[in-house]
């Protein structure tokens, strides 16, 4: 990795799902990376709530609560161009986040400048309500494929095991945390290729 450590931005909000935050983020800083975690309306040193979805034979996913996650960088003081890629967890917190003008206007700027962005499962609601997936291939957790689909973007039906990811030039999508191994391994090719 020497010489290619990425400053790379990491959306995240209460509820956010605790291990597409947490072993991302760990991962990442393995792999040499500076992740800098933000939270609108919080600074560094606050926290979030996270939440455990697991896959336990129900007719959609359950929540369990899970741990604090440190923020680590102060939002309101946020320069997007700074940062050399974005990855937005999934969970509850995309459905909340995607209100805010601020998260959709960072959010742009990593499309627009065709920079890596890495979504997962809920993430890509976030992604839906900026505008920057019509003509895009995009994995999700499926309840978001409608959505995806709704504003032009092709949804990409997940293997069975939730453990795939996609990749559509600068965006790498999966449904879950069980893809975190192809997800994040993606992830690393777009950034070692930028």
């Amino acid at each position: 990795m020497a010489g290619s450590s990425k400053r790379i931005l990491m959306l995240v909000g209460d509820f956010v799902e605790d291990y597409e935050a947490m072993v991302p983020l760990q991962m990442l800083l393995m792999l040499g990376h500076e992740v800098a975690t933000v939270c609108p309306d919080k600074q560094a040193g606050d926290s979030v709530a996270t939440a455990i979805h697991d896959f336990e034979g129900h007719q959609t996913y359950s929540e369990k609560p899970g741990h604090r996650f440190a923020i680590n960088a102060d939002f309101s003081d946020l320069d997007e161009t700074s940062f050399d890629a974005l990855i937005i967890p999934g969970g509850r917190a995309p459905e909340y986040l995607r209100l805010n003008e601020r998260v959709l206007d960072i959010v742009r700027h990593f499309a627009d400048t065709a920079k890596p962005i890495a979504a997962v499962c809920h993430g890509p609601q976030i992604l839906v309500a900026a505008g920057v997936l019509s003509g895009r291939q995009c994995s999700s957790y499926p309840a978001v494929g409608p959505e995806i689909t709704a504003v032009g973007g092709q949804y990409v039906t997940p293997g069975k095991n939730l453990d795939t990811a996609h990749v559509d030039g600068n965006l790498v999508t999966a449904p879950a945390w069980p893809a975190h191994p192809a997800w994040i391994r993606a992830f690393q090719e777009l950034l070692e290729s930028t």
